[in-house]
């Protein structure tokens, strides 16, 4: 009985190198996931149009994350009587286009249910209700974190002095960026 000569098997590289690479696949995939949001953030800040917006601050603190003013825009409360204002119920996603006039506050103009041409300024918001004389919308931006301590000076503010900062992207994404306080920076919330 002859023994038929079997081909040598091509060396298999060890489970061991195969586990190593699927757990660095794994961490990858798991940090690309985290950096989505920070990507969009980036992106809006940016490429965002900074715009100084009129806001009426609220001081809360968190024992957790410090002090941080509750952002009340006064773009937030609209008249029905505003351009394309008469067709948005509760719900509806609108886009309110802003006009600035040197270094005031920007304004609205108007407001329209689909996203504007290039060139205008529209900073995109979910209508959270409708009565008859006005439109509450929500832009997003709710928060604006501060240092330990440096809550309580905003909160003695005459509100008429304070102002928001905001980066707002061609497609109406928006970010907070500068607490301005008699037209200077106070603190900085969008910088990474």
């Amino acid at each position: 009985m002859s023994i038929a000569s079997v081909p040598d098997e091509p060396a298999r590289p060890s489970n061991s190198r195969f586990a190593y690479l699927r757990w660095g696949l794994l961490a990858l995939i798991q940090l690309a996931l985290i950096s989505i949001p920070m990507v969009d953030r980036l992106q809006v800040q940016v490429s965002g149009t900074v715009v100084s917006l009129e806001l009426v601050p609220v001081d809360p603190r968190d024992l957790l994350r410090g002090d941080y003013v509750i952002i009340n825009l006064a773009i937030g409360r609209l008249s029905t009587d505003l351009p394309g204002a008469d067709t948005v119920k509760s719900g509806h996603t609108v886009y309110v286009e802003l006009a600035r006039d040197g270094t005031a506050s920007a304004q609205p103009v108007s407001m329209s249910q689909t996203p504007r041409q290039s060139g205008e300024l529209v900073i995109a918001g979910t209508v959270t209700s409708v009565s008859d004389d006005k439109i509450w919308v929500d832009y997003g931006i709710d928060a604006f974190f501060l240092p330990e301590g440096e809550g309580r000076v905003i909160e003695k503010l005459d509100t008429s002095r304070v102002l928001l900062e905001v980066a707002i992207a061609e497609d109406g994404r928006s970010l907070p960026l500068t607490l301005l306080v008699d037209g200077e920076a106070f603190k900085s919330d969008g910088t990474f």
